[in-house]
């Protein structure tokens, strides 16, 4: 039986804050090496120390962290990437799924958060991990997926985030986001938000300088009142279809790095979330000879972590 969703317990909302500068520089690397199957053909087995499952109200409380080890296990000094799943998915489910991402960045630490809301598994995550739930998401996608108003839905997602941010014992700066399928349409979205709010009242709370995207499809989402428009959606609302051809004034300029699998059925709604969403000055696109999934071959990841060590020192992070 899949988890039930589960209605929201409110929390207050905090605000976010700004980053440097977008990269000018737009690179397009293409592998044309063949893809390999969704994961690998062994079943993952959970750990004999799971996570431990608490309710906040009626709501789950989310794992604070779920963080790789860095090559030295005592710096927690490293800057640090906040790492956002996809739905259906778990924190840990993306740590195993980005594993390779992990060990081409050894001078970050990557910090994996868990949604707030639990869901049915997402597509070919059983039976590789079927051990690994209760599933979760971030955003509704689905009709059955419980109704809940932007407000709630804004505060569930945020105290997810903050909880783990909080939680995490590293003491590097919060420095990018990384984000697979729903989990990358929200780090772009958490980056643009950021941005608005210093553009219109000159403060956040945060300093992200840049976001990986793994598969992310439009729109952008409104996490608060400052990045409200008719080019991006209610925190609330169903995404899955929503499309808007009028023009967008909600342009992330931030540096978003773009990765792309060419044989993904969903590519055209990844490209139209880098090109109506994202200003072509700070945009890196990175592409892969894959379908749906976070790539794990050396020669795909390598180009990856090169874009993503070449933005983040452009702006100014010491890594």
């Amino acid at each position: 039986m899949s988890p039930p969703s589960l209605e929201p317990h409110h929390r207050h909302l905090g605000q976010l804050t700004t980053a440097s500068s977008p990269s000018t520089l737009t690179t397009t690397t293409t592998t044309n090496e063949p893809d390999i199957s969704n994961e690998p053909t062994s079943i993952f087995h959970r750990r004999s120390n799971p996570h431990t499952l608490g309710l906040r109200g009626n709501t789950p409380t989310p794992t604070p962290t779920m963080t790789n080890t860095p090559p030295n296990p005592t710096d927690l000094s490293l800057p640090r990437i906040l790492c956002l799943h996809g739905g259906g998915v778990t924190a840990e489910i993306f740590q195993l799924q980005a594993r390779s991402l992990i060990k081409a960045l050894p001078t970050f630490r990557l910090v994996f958060a868990d949604g707030p809301f639990y869901c049915p598994p997402g597509p070919g995550i059983v039976p590789v991990y079927e051990d690994y739930g209760p599933f979760r998401r971030w955003l509704r996608w689905l009709p059955e997926h419980a109704d809940i108003d932007d407000e709630a839905a804004i505060e569930e997602v945020m105290y997810a985030i903050e909880t783990c941010k909080s939680g995490d014992p590293g003491t590097g700066p919060w420095v990018g986001l990384m984000g697979f399928s729903q989990g990358a349409k929200l780090a772009a979205s958490l980056l643009y938000d950021q941005q608005v709010r210093e553009e219109k009242i000159g403060v956040a709370e945060t300093a992200y300088r840049f976001a990986v995207l793994l598969a992310g499809r439009q729109p952008l989402m409104q996490l608060s009142e400052y990045s409200v428009g008719p080019a991006t959606l209610g925190a609330g609302e169903i995404s899955e279809g929503f499309k808007y051809e009028g023009p967008n004034e909600h342009v992330l300029r931030l540096p978003t790095i773009h990765v792309h699998g060419l044989n993904d059925a969903g590519l055209h709604l990844h490209r139209d979330l880098m090109r109506k969403y994202c200003h072509p000055d700070a945009v890196t696109l990175v592409e892969w000879a894959g379908t749906h999934r976070v790539p794990l071959k050396k020669t795909d990841v390598d180009k990856i972590c090169t874009e993503i060590y070449r933005v983040a020192k452009e702006q100014g992070v010491r890594c």
